[in-house]
C-alpha cells in the first residue's frame, strides 16, 4: 500500500539506493578526456558466448567470447572510430568490415577505418573481443545468474560501444546459453535456437535504445509468467509482459495489477511504447530496487513491491522512452519517475495519499538537502559520482517535487496536457533524449508562456525559498477592512517567483483564497473586504511544498468609535515600500509628527499644522530609508506617543 510515509520503503528510495550503492569503477572520471563524439551509432549486433559461465565446476567465470557490429553514420568527416571499452575487462582480438585496425589503452578502442566517412555516410566495423575472467560490477556470473546492470557508464565492461546515454540505436542480441537457462534482454523475443547442447536467444529492439538500459538477465531454471496486456478502451493495443522470478518468490500480485499501472499510464502520458515489457528478480549481488532496463526491469531478490514496480515501470517512458540527453538532465529520468509512482498513488489510493507521498519526499529533502542544484551543467562534461548523481534529496525528492509545483502553477489539464505533449513527440524525443532546456521549451510551446523562470529557479538553483511574511488588518475609516501582506523571502540564493495563495479567515467563520504572484521581494498585497477578518494562512493547501515559512502579525485592529489622543501601530510595520502612520486626535489640535532611527537622526513629517478630531493616516514612503527599525512619535497637546515599524530589503541603485 502506498500509505506509509516511511521514505525507504518507496520504490523511488529503493531505486536511488540501488544506484548509490551499485559499485562502479574510476572510468566515469575520464568522461573530460574522452574524445568529441564525431558519429552517431545507427545500431548494434551483439553477440556472447556466455555458455560457459553458468558452470559451477569452473567456478561461474566472468570470462566469455564476444562480438559487436556497430553500424553507424558520420556527422563530421571522420577516418576513425574512438569507442569506449573497459581495458580492465575487455581485450580486443581483431576488427573487420569497415575496421581495418586499431589500438585500445585507456579504456578507449580506436578503430582505423578503410576510408574517409563524410557527413551522412554509413558503414559499419566488426569488433572481435573476449571478457576477461574478472569482476567489473557490470557483468556478473554467480550461482546459475547471468545479469549486466551498467547504469550510468558500465556498458563499455561487457561490449565496445559509445557509451553515452545521448547516442540511442536500436539492437539484436543474441548469446549462447546451456538449454536449462532462461534468458531475457531488451525487445522481443526473436527466436531461441537449439545447437547441440545449447540454446541460443536472439532478442531484437526496434526501438532505439541507450547502452546503459541494455541488459542480459538469466538463470538456470528461472521461472516465467507471461500476462498479457489489452487497452479496455482499444482491443488492438496489447503486448505481452514477461515476469521471471525465482524459487519461493511469488509476483502474482504485481501480476494482477500490472495492468492497472498499464492502463492508467498509458492513458495519461501516452501509449506504451514498447513491443514487450517485463520484470526479472536477480539475486543479493543485485541488492537495492531496481534498475530500469528497456523492456525489462531488474528487480532485487523477492522484490515483487508495487511502489518498486511503479517507479521503474515509469522509466519505461521517462527514462527508456525519453532518455536524459546528459548526467546533468538525470532528474528527467528519476524525477519523473519519482513524481510518476505519487501519480499511481493518487490515481489508485486518493488524494490525500498522493499528498502524503509528495509531503514525504519535500521533508526528506529538508532533512537531507546536500545544498547543490538538481542540475549541474558541467555534469554533462564530468560524470559525477554515484552519491552526487542518484542522491535521493536532489535527483528523485526534489525533481519528483518540482514536478508536484508545476502541475499546482499550470493547473491539471495544462499540466496533463504537456506531459502528453512532451512524451508523443516523435519528432524531438520519442524514442530520443531530452535535456532540461528542451523540457522547457516544450512546456513554453504548449502554454503560449515563458515558464523559464520556473526551470531555471527550481532545478538550476540550490535550496529553496524561506519566507517571513507579514501581514496586518486594518479597519479603514470608511468601514472597510484591508488585509495588508508583506510577502518577505531570506534565503541565501536568488529570490523564487512563485504564485502564491493567502487564505483569509472572517470573524463569521467563511473564508476566501486570494491568488497572487508574487515576483519581487518584499511585496505588498492589499486585499478590501466588507467584513472583518480574523486569521491569514499562507499557501494553506502547501502548493509550494519546498518551502520554510513564518507568518507574523504586524498591527493592531484600528477604530475610532470614541476618539481619544493615541498614535496607533503603522501598517504595515514591516515592509520595504511605505507604511500607514495611524493616529487619532481627542479634538482639533495642532500636531508634531516625526521619524526617527535607532541613532536618534530625526525627520519631521508634519510640524504645527492643525488636524481635526477623529482618525487620520499619513503614507510615509520608505523607498529611500535604509533597512532597520525605525520610531514614529506623535505629539498632540499633551499627549505624546511613539510606535516603532521595521523597513527590510530597499534598495536603491544597488544600494542601500
Amino acid at each position: 500500500m502506498f500509505s506509509q510515509t516511511d521514505i525507504t520503503r518507496t520504490g523511488s528510495y529503493a531505486c536511488s539506493q540501488k544506484k548509490i550503492n551499485r559499485p562502479f569503477s574510476m572510468l566515469m572520471q575520464k568522461s573530460l578526456s574522452t574524445p568529441v563524439h564525431s558519429f552517431d551509432v545507427l545500431h548494434y549486433d551483439i553477440y556472447v558466448d556466455i555458455f560457459n559461465c553458468y558452470n559451477p565446476a569452473m567456478n561461474y567465470p566472468h570470462s566469455y567470447t564476444g562480438t559487436v557490429k556497430i553500424t553507424f553514420k558520420a556527422d563530421s568527416t571522420i577516418n576513425s572510430l574512438n569507442l569506449d571499452a573497459n581495458s580492465n575487462s575487455i581485450v580486443i582480438d581483431s576488427v573487420s568490415l569497415a575496421g581495418i585496425s586499431f589500438t585500445h589503452s585507456n579504456n578507449i578502442l580506436n578503430v582505423a577505418l578503410n576510408q574517409t566517412f563524410v557527413p551522412g555516410q554509413w558503414g559499419s566495423v566488426m569488433i572481435y573481443y573476449h571478457h576477461l575472467d574478472v569482476t567489473d560490477n557490470a557483468f556478473y556470473a554467480t550461482s546459475g545468474f547471468v545479469f549486466t546492470d551498467c547504469e550510468p557508464e558500465g556498458a563499455r565492461s561487457w561490449f565496445p560501444c559509445w557509451d553515452k546515454p545521448s547516442d540511442k540505436a536500436t539492437l539484436d542480441l543474441r548469446a549462447r546459453v546451456p538449454l536449462n537457462v532462461k534468458l531475457g534482454s531488451n525487445g522481443i523475443l526473436q527466436d531461441s535456437t537449439i545447437i547441440g547442447n545449447s540454446l541460443i536467444y536472439h532478442w531484437v529492439s526496434q526501438q532505439n535504445i541507450a547502452t546503459y538500459l541494455i541488459v542480459i538477465t538469466s538463470n538456470v531454471n528461472y521461472h516465467l509468467d507471461i500476462v498479457n496486456w489489452t487497452d479496455p478502451t482499444n482491443p488492438n493495443k496489447h503486448f505481452p509482459f514477461r515476469f521471471y522470478y525465482n524459487d519461493g518468490e511469488d509476483p502474482s500480485y504485481i501480476e494482477s495489477i500490472i495492468g492497472n499501472i498499464t492502463t492508467f499510464y498509458t492513458h495519461t502520458f501516452c501509449d506504451h511504447p514498447f513491443d514487450k515489457n517485463g520484470f526479472a528478480t536477480l539475486n543479493d549481488l543485485f541488492a537495492w530496487g531496481g534498475m530500469e532496463n528497456q523492456t525489462l526491469t531488474s528487480l532485487c531478490s523477492n522484490c515483487w513491491d508495487e511502489g518498486y514496480v511503479a517507479h521503474e515501470f515509469a522509466h519505461q517512458w521517462f527514462g527508456d522512452m525519453i532518455t536524459c540527453g546528459t548526467w546533468a538532465d538525470i532528474w528527467l529520468n528519476e524525477g519523473f519517475a519519482t513524481y510518476c509512482e505519487a501519480l499511481w498513488s493518487e490515481h489508485a489510493y486518493g488524494d490525500s495519499t498522493y499528498k502524503q507521498k509528495i509531503i514525504s519526499d519535500a521533508q526528506y529533502y529538508f532533512n537531507n538537502n546536500p545544498g547543490w542544484p538538481i542540475s549541474d551543467p558541467s555534469w554533462a562534461q564530468v560524470t559525477p559520482g554515484t552519491n552526487t548523481l542518484f542522491n535521493y534529496a536532489i535527483t528523485y525528492a526534489k525533481g519528483a517535487c518540482v514536478l508536484y509545483m508545476l502541475r499546482n502553477v499550470l493547473g491539471d489539464s495544462v499540466f496533463f496536457h504537456t506531459i502528453h505533449e512532451y512524451a508523443i513527440d516523435t519528432i524531438n524525443f520519442k524514442y530520443q533524449n531530452a535535456v532540461t532546456e528542451d523540457f522547457t521549451t516544450k512546456i513554453n510551446n504548449v502554454t503560449g508562456q515563458d515558464y523559464s523562470w520556473f526551470i531555471n529557479e527550481w532545478i538550476y538553483h540550490p535550496d529553496h525559498p524561506v519566507y517571513s511574511n507579514v501581514y496586518s488588518f486594518v479597519h479603514e475609516l470608511s468601514g472597510e477592512w484591508n488585509v495588508y501582506f508583506s510577502a518577505h523571502q531570506t534565503q541565501a540564493t536568488p529570490f523564487f517567483k512563485m504564485p502564491m495563495e493567502i487564505k483569509i479567515i472572517f470573524a463569521d467563520q467563511t473564508d476566501t483564497i486570494m491568488k497572487v504572484m508574487n515576483d519581487t521581494n518584499d511585496q505588498l498585497f492589499v486585499f478590501s473586504f466588507i467584513k472583518e477578518p480574523a486569521q491569514v494562512i499562507f499557501d494553506p493547501d502547501n502548493k509550494i511544498v519546498l518551502k520554510e515559512d513564518t507568518l507574523l502579525v504586524g498591527v493592531e485592529e484600528v477604530t475610532s468609535k470614541n476618539p481619544v489622543f493615541s498614535l496607533l501601530a503603522c501598517t504595515p510595520n514591516v515592509s520595504s515600500d511605505f507604511t500607514m502612520i495611524n493616529y487619532e486626535l481627542a479634538q482639533n489640535c495642532a500636531i508634531r509628527l516625526s521619524v526617527a532611527d535607532m541613532s536618534g537622526k530625526e525627520t519631521v513629517l508634519i510640524n504645527g499644522q492643525t488636524e481635526t478630531r477623529g482618525l487620520h493616516q499619513f503614507k510615509l514612503n520608505l523607498t529611500n530609508l535604509k533597512p532597520g527599525m525605525y520610531f514614529c512619535r506623535l505629539d498632540a497637546l499633551n499627549y505624546s506617543g511613539v510606535q516603532k515599524f521595521i523597513v527590510i530589503g530597499n534598495r536603491q541603485n544597488g544600494e542601500w
